[in-house]
Parts: structure tokens; C-alpha cells; sequence
């Protein structure tokens, strides 16, 4: 196998011309090159220098072995500094992905944060509601998934081989229109919306929705159904039924024309900063969850 101090020593003895020239440039002993060149010519199989007088000459394969350790060894240093400047925070990149309600209130501060502190660190952003998120990170198409479960949810997925960064608790709201019977109440029992319209949210979210409400003894009758947050606020304003959200979701949207009352019995899901145990040692991964945690504690 081929070193590349020995790469390095070659280079050296064929730009002096001599061992002991070589040593002194490297700063070693000559018998220490005379080794190292012993040791590469047994690795590679062949003669590389012939000695000429009180000069070193380069055979063919010398001079091919040397042409090529030019590159090689560029090659290694870029690499070695490339290495460096990501371990240090000065290059790098994080792949993460969220959900629609976090990319729009915890990652935008998380964001802002890294590129102050790090610069150098590249962040790409994609969207997706867990367990797709999750799925992505496990087959290593992103390095940090911004996921959510509800508390209490039949078949909760498992975490259990990833690294899991709680951030916050994030608490379920009645969205009802400004002039339903209930708008100025403090709270409201999902029970006392159970002959309303209702406004369904994601995939996720309606089958919570229908969880809580069959909890609560009835079904809801959903007339409407929107991955969109916006459009399930509309529709509220709009008169069109109610609606149940999280409050990340209300903090994204800032609904018009409808207001959000407190839900009792609390209803809540768990938002966290999910990597692998291996990334999690990244110094750009590891710095991404740091401010997404502190984006959440604001």
C-alpha cells in the first residue's frame, strides 16, 4: 500500500536530488529516508531511484510514481483543510427537513441564529410532515428532521435509534369563527362542538382530530379537509365550520375573522429536533439543533 509520507519523501529526494538533501528539507535523518524509499519501492514492487554518483536518479517508474504523488497529495491537503474548516464551523453543511408550521415560526429564528454565529455553514430546508420526515432522515436524505406525535396517539412511531432534541409542548386550539356563540369563551370543551361543521387540517391532524373528538363521545362531521393552514383559517373566518389546530399552526397563520380559544381537557404534541447518533457528532448538525432548541425556549 502506498503512504503518503512516503509519497512525500519521494518527492522530496527527487526535487534535491540526494537523501541528505531530502532529510534536511524534511527535516529527518537520512538513514529515515533510506527506510521510507525501501518501504515504497517493496510496496509498489520495482525500483524507484538508481543511484548516480553522489546523486539519486529517478527509474520511469520513479518519475510516473512522482507526476502522479503531485496530485495525490494536493488532493489530500484540500481534503485535510476542507476537513478542518467543517469541524471548525467555517464550511459545512446541514440538510433539514420540517413541517410547514415549524419552518414557518421555530426555523426561521434557528436559521438566523446559525448563519450569525457560523457563516460558513450552508443550510437547506425541505418540507415534510413526519413520519416522512422521518423516514428521509433514516435513509440519510437529510441530517436533522423537525418532527411532532401527539401525546396519547394510537400507535405512536418509535424514536428509539435516533437521537431525540425535545423543544417544546405544543398545545392543540378550537379556531372558531368571530361570531359563533362560543368566540368569547376562555376555553371550550370539544364536546361543545360536536354538531359543528368542521374544518379538517393534514393527514395527521384529522386522524387526531377524530381521535379526540371519539374520545369526547361523537364524531366529527368534517365538510372540508386541507393540508393548507391558511385555507383552514379562511374557511373559519369564512363561517364555514370550526376547527381544531395546533398552536404552532395559529402562530404561523395569524388568523383574521376567526378566534382561537384554549381547549379542555389539554390536547398536546411533542415538537423535536430528530439526527442519527453518528451525525449528531457533526459539528454543523450539532450547532443546528442547539439553536433550534433555543429558538423553541423563546
Amino acid at each position: 500500500m502506498i503512504e503518503a509520507r512516503h509519497l512525500r519523501v519521494l518527492r522530496a529526494v527527487a526535487a534535491s536530488g540526494s537523501f541528505s538533501a531530502a532529510a534536511r528539507e524534511l527535516g529527518c535523518t537520512q538513514p529515515a529516508v533510506s527506510q521510507q524509499m525501501k518501504a515504497l519501492e517493496t510496496s509498489v514492487g520495482t525500483p524507484l531511484l538508481i543511484r548516480s554518483g553522489r546523486e539519486m536518479r529517478l527509474t520511469q517508474a520513479g518519475e510516473a510514481l512522482v507526476r502522479h504523488a503531485t496530485g495525490i497529495l494536493a488532493g489530500l491537503t484540500a481534503a485535510e483543510e476542507e476537513v478542518a474548516a467543517i469541524a471548525g464551523l467555517r464550511a459545512g453543511r446541514v440538510r433539514l427537513v420540517s413541517f410547514p408550521s415549524g419552518s414557518s415560526t421555530l426555523v426561521p429564528t434557528a436559521l438566523a441564529a446559525l448563519r450569525a454565529a457560523h457563516p460558513g455553514t450552508r443550510v437547506s430546508l425541505e418540507e415534510a410532515e413526519p413520519p416522512e420526515s422521518v423516514e428521509k432522515l433514516r435513509a440519510g436524505d437529510c441530517d436533522v428532521a423537525l418532527a411532532f406525535r401527539y401525546e396519547g396517539a394510537a400507535g405512536v412511531e418509535e424514536w428509539d435509534d435516533l437521537i431525540v432534541r425535545p423543544l417544546l409542548s405544543d398545545r392543540l386550539v378550537a379556531l372558531v369563527p368571530e361570531r359563533h356563540r362560543l368566540a368569547r369563551a376562555e376555553s371550550v370543551a370539544i364536546g361543545d362542538l360536536a354538531r359543528e361543521s368542521w374544518i379538517a387540517g393534514c393527514s395527521r391532524c384529522r386522524g387526531q382530530l377524530v381521535q379526540v373528538c371519539e374520545s369526547a363521545g361523537f364524531s366529527p362531521r368534517i365538510d372540508f379537509a386541507t393540508d393548507d393552514f391558511p385555507a383552514v383559517a379562511g374557511l373559519v373566518a369564512a363561517g364555514l365550520g370550526v376547527a381544531v389546530l395546533p398552536q404552532l399552526a395559529i402562530e404561523s397563520v395569524r388568523p383574521r375573522g376567526a378566534r382561537p380559544i384554549a381547549l379542555e381537557p389539554a390536547v398536546r404534541r411533542e415538537i423535536v429536533a430528530l439526527t442519527l447518533p453518528d451525525l449528531a457528532q457533526v459539528p454543523a448538525v450539532a450547532a443546528m439543533l442547539g439553536k433550534l432548541a433555543r429558538a423553541a425556549g423563546r
